[in-house]
């Protein structure tokens, strides 16, 4: 007598095919995700870096003057 728990089953590899495509499909987007802040990060870092050294080689510029507006 054959076991019928080593049978295949249809419908549970149709429902397990569709399940791990819509996980594939949302573990793509959360890789993009993060790649794109971890980018985004990388060069608000720069730009804060290179900020810092202009700003420390060429010294601070004077305040501007606001005028007042007259009524």
């Amino acid at each position: 007598m054959k076991n019928p728990w080593g049978k295949k089953n249809p419908f549970l590899s149709m429902w397990l095919s569709g399940a791990n495509a819509v996980a594939g499909a949302a573990r793509s987007r959360a890789t993009a995700e993060a790649k794109r802040q971890a980018s985004s990060a990388m060069t608000r870092g720069a730009k804060q870096m290179v900020d810092a050294w202009t700003g420390a080689l060429t010294g601070k510029s004077a305040p501007r003057k606001r005028r007042k507006k007259s009524r």
